[in-house]
């Protein structure tokens, strides 16, 4: 029987990188997807994985890695959305949106996407690494995704993290009776290299020389990520779900606004210019 595959992005270092070494004890080949070439390549040699590079800044660099994974695996088992960052002023990528909502949400939503055939193959898990920002900052305008109205770091974090949930949970929707089975989850306040380069006052924590006694260190946000990822969904969670500290959480009303699940997928699909049967 062939190893089952994980394709983890944002894996070159915190979070992403922990969570591939759990899933390669387990057995799964891991596929570590990640910017900067080095560490990128370093990760994947210690998993005994490979090594993928993309920038989610760039669409284009979504959609090589898309085609690439697709034809060197057409069964994925895993899937984890945990790319992402939290930015500064805005600033706009070459594809026309705000860089916080491409990074967090447009990139990993066209990457799921395209890479349909291999999920459903592989009846897969997606899980996608949220933030309890959702809830703090979050509050998503569809006719302002790029909150060019009035922008703060803070909000477009949170609002990319609320489309992260809203997309599991329209993912579950539309690709959950094929087998597909998908969650996300807040990984606590993790000592990770999460603000560099952001004006976000989340930065001030995140760089304090006392995060390391103030925080949780990325290995446990990782273990949450490699334990939803191989547990069975139906009975260790339920598909569909947004967790913290390990159990489901329904508190913030957009995130389960069925309504806007369904509109934020539409306004995501245009974006990034799926057309047709690619738009699911």
């Amino acid at each position: 029987m062939s190893r089952r595959t994980a394709v983890v992005t944002g894996a070159s270092s915190g979070i992403g990188a922990a969570a591939a070494r759990l899933l390669a004890a387990d057995g799964f080949s891991v596929v570590v997807v990640g910017r900067d070439p080095g560490r990128t390549s370093a990760v994947a040699a210690e998993v005994g994985g490979e090594p993928a590079v993309a920038d989610f800044a760039r669409l284009d660099d979504v959609r090589a890695l898309a085609a690439d994974l697709a034809a060197r695996h057409p069964r994925i088992d895993v899937l984890a959305n945990n790319a992402g960052g939290v930015f500064g002023r805005p600033r706009y990528t070459a594809d026309g949106n705000e860089t916080t909502l491409q990074v967090n949400h447009l990139a990993p939503f066209l990457l799921t996407v395209l890479l349909r055939e291999p999920l459903l193959a592989g009846r897969a898990t997606v899980v996608a690494t949220s933030s309890a920002a959702a809830r703090l900052f979050g509050v998503l305008d569809l006719d302002d995704l790029d909150n060019a109205r009035r922008f703060s770091a803070d909000k477009a974090y949170g609002d990319s993290k609320l489309a992260q949930i809203l997309h599991t949970r329209e993912l579950q929707r539309r690709l959950g009776p094929a087998g597909v089975s998908a969650v996300a989850f807040h990984p606590g306040v993790l000592a990770t290299r999460l603000t560099r380069g952001s004006t976000s006052r989340m930065r001030l924590a995140y760089r304090t020389p006392l995060r390391w006694l103030t925080m949780c260190r990325p290995e446990s946000g990782g273990a949450e990520l490699a334990r939803l990822a191989t547990g069975t969904p139906g009975v260790d969670w339920e598909p569909g779900e947004y967790h913290e500290r390990g159990v489901p959480v329904r508190d913030s009303p957009q995130a389960f606004d069925d309504d806007l699940a369904v509109a934020l997928w539409e306004a995501s699909a245009d974006r990034v210019g799926l057309t047709g049967a690619d738009r699911l």
